[in-house]
């Protein structure tokens, strides 16, 4: 451990001047010689260090769900090239690059702030060794030798012997008890930020390997901190503790404000938000707007939870349009169609005709004229007295049901052409 600690010697020196800048600020209160003066320097170097790595998280962010989005292709891509390995590397780069995606862009902050922990990991064990390093002298040197956080060293260790614990005025009981309490609160911080992610920020819509290799991901970590939390200085602990805990508060932050689109956690948001605009009658801020502009850009491409947002405004009496705002419509059905078209105002929705049946079609043109249908007898119509009618003269317009009538019978209009014999 100490030769990969020794490869980030480089940032060792940096380090230790932030350390010993916050350890005057907090001297001053605390006392010099106090765990509070030098446990709050770490935390506060922690702190300075995350605040840095803000636009690498956003980052980490995209890139996460990026990845999901891409899974399913992803799949095909593997099920089509799985017996050339070659092709199969080849068309997964090539969609990385029209996606403009990245599969190390989630590792990132983690690998941003590894040569930090190595620097300050080597810091601490400069310390518990007696040596000097970076800026930190031997005065300053004695200083954090003398600071204990709950009875613990800043430098010792899990596995360190009682001489060595002695040596730094401490009992081997006190160093493992505390030691243990923080590799237990490290584990259970990162078992629960990654559940949280599972649990609430995963659209479940898409079953992907991606969310397998989170879940696994989800209890090798605590176990992988458990094993090597033991060789880990408590000053290191309290690094790192305090690194799980600051992820788990930005987590929480990101999934409440910017939930993964398809999750449990949008579901929980839109409805938030479905309360607040329809009270207000509109949205509140840029960011309400763009998440509004997005929904009614996807159109018929909107998940369950986006349809029942658009559909809960319109209940309300408000329609999303295209660049984000929320206005009143005074017709609720033509605020916003459900194809993703913005609602233009208060127009009735089209009646569709009723479907007549082919009796009515018949009798249709029949009745707008005023003319007596085939079924019913016409008022001018003469009685059936027995006799029979008088033939129709030449100039005579025909009844109007004789040509239905020999239309029926089969026969054809015209002369009729004589049927040969038949040769015997």
């Amino acid at each position: 451990m100490d030769t990969i600690a020794s490869l980030f010697s480089f940032i060792t020196t940096p380090v230790s001047w932030v350390i010993v800048q916050f350890h005057s600020v907090y001297g001053a209160v605390f006392g010099p010689d106090t765990g509070w003066a030098w446990g709050l320097s770490i935390v506060s170097l922690v702190i300075l260090i995350r605040i840095c790595l803000i636009p690498l998280f956003v980052k980490q962010i995209k890139a996460t769900r990026a990845m999901q989005t891409l899974q399913p292709e992803m799949k095909k891509i593997q099920e089509r090239y799985k017996n050339d390995k070659q092709r199969q590397s080849e068309e997964m780069m090539k969609l990385y690059k029209e996606t403009g995606t990245n599969p190390l862009s989630s590792c990132l902050p983690i690998l941003a702030q590894s040569p930090f922990f190595f620097a300050l990991y080597h810091v601490l064990n400069s310390i518990a060794s007696n040596d000097t390093i970076g800026v930190i002298n031997t005065r300053l040197l004695e200083s954090a030798q003398k600071a204990h956080i709950f009875g613990a060293p800043l430098a010792a260790k899990f596995t360190d012997s009682s001489d060595k614990v002695e040596a730094l005025n401490s009992s081997l009981t006190d160093v493992r008890v505390v030691t243990a309490i923080m590799i237990v609160l490290m584990s259970l911080s990162q078992f629960y930020t990654q559940r949280q992610l599972m649990t609430k920020n995963v659209d479940t819509t898409v079953k992907t390997p991606f969310m397998q290799q989170q879940k696994m991901l989800m209890y090798v970590f605590p176990v992988i901190f458990a094993v090597f939390g033991i060789n880990f200085p408590v000053g290191v602990l309290v690094y790192w503790l305090t690194t799980n805990v600051w992820t788990m508060g930005q987590q929480m932050y990101v999934i409440h404000n910017n939930p993964t689109p398809g999750s449990k956690a949008q579901a929980a948001y839109l409805e938030r938000l479905t309360k607040h605009v329809t009270h207000q009658g509109k949205t509140r801020n840029r960011r309400e707007r763009a998440i509004v502009k997005a929904i009614v850009a996807k159109g018929r491409d909107r998940n369950e939870y986006e349809r029942k947002f658009i559909n809960g405004l319109n209940k309300a009496g408000l329609a999303a349009q295209a660049d984000g705002m929320v206005i009143k419509s005074e017709g609720t059905a033509a605020a916003q169609a459900e194809d993703g078209t913005p609602g233009t105002g208060a127009a009735p929705k089209r009646q569709q005709p009723k479907r007549q049946s082919k009796s009515q079609r018949q009798s249709g043109p029949a009745k707008a004229a005023g003319e007596p249908t085939s079924l019913t007898k016409s008022d001018d119509e003469p009685a059936d007295d027995g006799k029979p009618a008088a033939p129709a003269k030449k100039g005579d317009a025909k009844p109007a049901g004789s040509t239905r009538s020999r239309a029926q019978s089969g026969q054809r209009k015209g002369p009729q052409r004589p049927k040969s014999s038949s040769k015997k």
